[in-house]
């Protein structure tokens, strides 16, 4: 059977560049169990409570929801268990100097299959006040009404 080439996306945290302004993003790998493994093909992964942090010099993600193997028995894996993530380390001592300075958080935008393995697109960002949220919600809407007519006088309408 050849490799799978590519990446599949399996999960994605939609509210996080809602909540978060995103600063940097980081492509992780990710230690998992055989069964997690299975149910992520299955595409039964949820991102919604997931955040990340720093202990001992390693990243470990938190929250993140990986129903059970349907096909497993007494070898399926905790639904949401603490996960590490892997980085160099390099990336994980910039995280840690980072993350010092303070107001800033680590947090999965999306989990994916990149050339057969697991991966975590995470992001080093900072939380959105409400002020800036609705600012946000206001450029969008006037983007898109400027789009919209435009494409109208294309048109000739």
């Amino acid at each position: 059977m050849p490799r799978e080439k590519g990446r599949s996306v399996i999960a994605t945290n939609r509210k996080a560049r809602h909540n978060y302004t995103v600063l940097d993003t980081y492509e992780t790998g990710i230690v998992l169990r055989g069964t997690e493994v299975k149910a992520l093909r299955e595409g039964k992964a949820s991102l919604v409570d997931a955040f990340a942090t720093l202990e001992n010099g390693e990243v470990w993600l938190h929250a993140l929801h990986i129903a059970e193997y349907g096909q497993g028995s007494w070898t399926n894996h905790p639904v949401r268990r603490k996960r590490k993530l892997l980085l160099h380390r390099r990336e994980i001592d910039q995280l840690i100097g980072k993350l010092q300075d303070g107001n800033l958080t680590l947090v999965p935008l999306q989990m994916y299959f990149s050339d057969g393995y697991a991966k975590v697109e995470l992001a080093l960002a900072r939380g959105k006040q409400a002020h800036d949220k609705r600012r946000d919600i206001a450029e969008r809407t006037a983007k898109r009404e400027v789009e919209r007519e435009m494409g109208r006088r294309v048109k000739g309408m």
